[in-house]
């Protein structure tokens, strides 16, 4: 049973692979990557990446792994000859690789605040050195936030496609919502998700890597992450183990 960041990772594959510039996006993100260790002053020869993104396309780094991307994902990177060793995540193991990379709000991907706290356990504990990850400002967000990303165009030679994520909040529970991702095309619109989130607070991963042992926690102030299929930006977060 795929779980719901392997289905959002094919939506990040798909906008991947329609994009005219889809080599000078991965170098680009490979560059903040390598930014980020560079400034943390990280000796990394491993890497786990959980979900798809661009720089493993274009990472330097020695020994990659990859955890929850699907069949599509996997026949991309095999198309494109990267060595990577795919692992399903209920098989990660302690201490397996140098950097764990979760872009993409991977942490927001839960139903309570206990399935974050695990999922930081768990991105904490595979990682040696360092994890890296991105938010957004949930206790600052504008209130149209809440309700839709900045949508994203993009065309090519053969088609043109937006992409549009909607966030449907539970009444009951303000941090709780569920995100539906719409690839509208000239002949329809394809549907993915609903997936159950969670809004995550900077203040709340902060305590959680400390309670899961890291030594630091920083936010990026002056590096961004902007998303495949929105053009909304996320905060990127370093937290050294």
């Amino acid at each position: 049973m795929p779980t719901a960041f392997e289905k959002y990772s094919d939506v990040l594959l798909d906008a991947f692979c329609e994009n005219l510039r889809a080599i000078e996006l991965a170098q680009k993100k490979t560059e903040i990557l390598d930014d980020l260790i560079d400034a943390n002053d990280l000796d990394i020869h491993s890497v786990l990446y959980f979900g798809f993104s661009p720089s493993i396309l274009n990472t330097n780094i020695n020994k990659i792994f990859v955890t929850e991307i699907g069949p599509d994902v996997r026949d991309h990177l095999d198309q494109k000859k990267i060595v990577y060793t795919y692992v399903d995540r209920k098989n990660l193991k302690p201490n397996m690789c140098d950097l764990v990379v979760a872009f993409d709000e991977y942490l927001t991907f839960a139903e309570t605040d206990t399935d974050q706290k695990n999922l930081v356990d768990l991105l904490c504990s595979v990682g040696i050195k360092a994890v890296v990850t991105t938010l957004r400002d949930y206790k600052n967000q504008d209130f149209k936030d809440r309700e839709f990303s900045q949508p994203i165009l993009i065309k090519n030679s053969n088609s043109k496609k937006i992409y549009l994520e909607h966030y449907e909040y539970n009444v009951s529970d303000r941090n709780s919502f569920t995100s539906t991702n719409y690839i509208i095309i000239d002949d329809g619109c394809v549907v993915i998700g609903p997936f159950d989130r969670r809004n995550m607070f900077f203040k709340q991963l902060a305590k959680f890597s400390l309670d899961a042992g890291a030594s630091n926690f920083l936010i990026h102030k002056n590096l961004m992450h902007k998303s495949i299929i929105k053009k909304s930006y996320e905060h990127i977060i370093t937290i050294k183990l």
